[in-house]
């Protein structure tokens, strides 16, 4: 069976739905995935895939995103797959109306809200209708938390018989797994993982390391992730060299081995606004770190307050740097009985062995239903 995989980079394609295309592929299908050519589009070809390019520009213009519908309607008849999964909002959206209009099956997963809940303006209010038209159309909505389910729902944006909800994109628990020996660094460690923008709270991050160091001056705070100026959320470079100019964070561009970075770290920090359920958690998780999180959709999945990591309000830099500190104050073995907490959620919730079986099964009735 041929089987299509939409997203809005090959980045994305590559770094978070490898685990399910090895898994498609074991089964016998035909993967293509379907995105922007960038760096990582080769790497898709060498694991298996066939790539077909397809432009998506970004910001929200009504006119280049009818264009975009076009352009996936003229490659899925091209393709012609059995079945198409779509990952973030525009193929979410317009995607789904592409595969109605040719004809072909959809699975969409909704991975995060992005801005569009978090800003409310005539763009969230555009995004919004423009749910409630394209998610008539999909066989299958999952949902990455019960709370965005929930709001689609409440808002009547899809049928509810449709609709099911996955453990985030899950995680690889052989790549990503403890050290052998707890040990806590010298100078303690606080890592965020993101990208550079501002419903991340990176902005909040930056002010509440200075906090924290403040009452002490030796701790590290660093932060790991793609600048992403363009993105509607997008922090400037020139603000952020400003910050780090300070000497308050260190920044840490991006890589592809995260964990290795992660694995240096004493706590992974995430201040976000809100998520589907953040694959830094999970990774954070999956390799036995304490966590500090925001208490909202996503986060909350990930982050037992207490158990494995601290919960903190939202855009609040007084209480995230509070929690920092309540985590920084704890003893080796409070850390290391922390972080054995978090590699248990990770493994009991969220394997990705659990979100594979479900896209196998899911696809596996969408065929059925076509045959019969």
């Amino acid at each position: 069976m041929r089987i299509a995989i939409v997203i809005n980079t090959s980045w994305n394609i590559f770094n978070f739905r490898l685990s399910l295309i090895k898994a498609l592929l074991a089964e016998g299908h035909e993967v293509v995935a379907i995105a922007p050519k960038d760096a990582y589009s080769g790497r898709l070809v060498a694991a298996g895939c066939k790539f077909v390019p397809v432009k998506m520009e970004q910001g929200t213009n009504p006119f280049t995103d009818l264009l975009l519908a076009y352009r996936l309607y003229k490659t899925y008849r091209r393709v012609k797959p059995a079945v198409v999964l779509h990952y973030t909002i525009k193929p979410n959206i317009y995607g789904a109306i592409a595969a109605h209009w040719a004809g072909v099956p959809a699975i969409n997963n909704v991975s995060g809200l992005g801005t569009v809940f978090i800003t409310k303006d005539y763009i969230s209010a555009i995004a919004l209708r423009l749910y409630k038209l394209s998610f008539r159309y999909p066989a299958k909505v999952f949902f990455q938390n019960q709370d965005d389910r929930r709001l689609f729902l409440r808002n009547k944006l899809v049928n509810a018989d449709k609709t099911e909800v996955l453990p985030g994109s899950g995680i690889d628990l052989q790549a990503f797994v403890p050290a052998e020996k707890f040990k806590r660094n010298k100078h303690f460690t606080f890592l965020m993982v993101a990208r550079v923008l501002y419903d991340k709270g990176v902005v909040e991050f930056v002010q509440a390391s200075k906090l924290v160091q403040a009452k002490y001056p030796e701790v590290k705070c660093q932060l790991l992730g793609q600048i992403a100026e363009r993105s509607r959320s997008g922090i400037k470079q020139q603000k952020l060299q400003e910050w780090l100019a300070t000497g308050v964070v260190e920044y840490l561009g991006a890589t592809d081995d995260v964990a290795s970075v992660i694995a240096e770290a004493d706590c992974v920090v995430l201040p976000s606004y809100r998520e589907g359920t953040p694959r830094t958690l999970l990774e954070a998780a999956a390799m036995a770190k304490p966590i500090v999180a925001t208490n909202v959709p996503g986060c909350r999945e990930v982050v037992q307050d207490g158990v494995n990591g601290l919960l903190c309000r939202v855009r609040n830099v007084e209480d995230l740097a509070e929690k920092m500190l309540q985590v920084l104050q704890l003893n080796e073995d409070e850390l290391e009985h922390m972080g054995q907490a978090s590699r248990q959620i990770a493994v009991s919730k969220f394997d990705d062995r659990i979100v594979i079986k479900e896209y196998l099964q899911a696809i596996e009735d969408i065929s059925n239903q076509v045959i019969v």
